[in-house]
């Protein structure tokens, strides 16, 4: 088995998560590594979608973005955004969808607008785009986020996307029907929601992780399942499979030699 970093461990367990009957809304960045992963490995017929309205997508090269030509030019068909979301997104046509965050609390509700007060922020980060959306209209959500108490946080400054609300029922009780945030995928571990009271605990630990080293990493009280697996480390095949879409994504952006993202 080779050697992997944490990164590439966090994207194949993020592409183990997808299926091949899966119509998938794919985000820039990890998510894409993930689903496209998937998509050349086991998940032959898997449908990705990305934000600019490309359906059936199959880039040869990771895009820089929802814009890239790549995704046009791969895609099966390509849609105006409007009924992207409406008659796909809206209509309940996408089983799941895949979100990152700047910040995360215990119940999956994510922050992508800004850290600290709202009108005089440290940070203004990107926004919400389509993610709200996404968090509520797909049929679950997937989340990768690196580790880190930057970013698992007790309270998030801006509720961007929606999770769990406050937990237990609140998400229903606003009237979502959908599934929610099914597994948060990080380069330590991976996280599911307690059947009752919907809080994040770890489900399975990387190898070489320790309970304590994800202890320190969470901002909240991080709880664990009554039984917490090892995650199976990636094959050869997958690793290089992701290592392959990054070398010609580097190759065709003219960041060769360059990590990655």
């Amino acid at each position: 088995m080779a050697d992997y970093t944490p990164t590439e461990m966090m994207t194949v367990v993020a592409s183990r998560a997808l299926d091949n009957a899966d119509v998938c809304f794919v985000g820039i960045g990890a998510p894409s590594a993930a689903c496209n992963l998937a998509r050349l490995t086991r998940c032959p017929d898997i449908t990705l979608i990305y934000e600019s309205g490309t359906i059936a997508t199959k880039p040869d090269v990771l895009p820089l973005s929802i814009g890239d030509g790549e995704l046009c030019e791969t895609a099966l068909n390509t849609v105006p955004v409007v009924e992207m979301f409406r008659y796909w997104l809206q209509g309940g046509r996408i089983t799941k969808g895949f979100l990152g965050a700047a910040q995360i609390d215990r119940f999956a509700n994510i922050n992508t607008t800004v850290v600290g007060d709202y009108h005089h922020p440290k940070v203004r980060l990107p926004g919400g785009g389509g993610a709200p959306e996404i968090a509520t209209a797909c049929g679950e959500i997937l989340i990768t986020v690196k580790h880190s108490r930057r970013a698992l946080v007790e309270k998030i400054d801006f509720v961007t996307s929606l999770g769990f609300g406050e937990g237990g029922d609140h998400r229903r009780r606003l009237g979502v029907t959908t599934k929610g945030p099914t597994k948060i995928m990080t380069d330590l571990c991976v996280m599911e929601p307690h059947e009752v009271t919907k809080e994040f605990m770890v489900t399975s630990i990387h190898p070489g992780v320790s309970r304590e080293q994800l202890i320190d990493a969470t901002g909240w009280k991080l709880g664990f399942a009554a039984h917490v697996a090892e995650t199976v480390p990636p094959s050869d095949d997958e690793l290089t499979t992701l290592r392959d879409i990054h070398a010609r994504t580097a190759r065709a952006h003219g960041t060769a030699g360059k990590q990655a993202a």
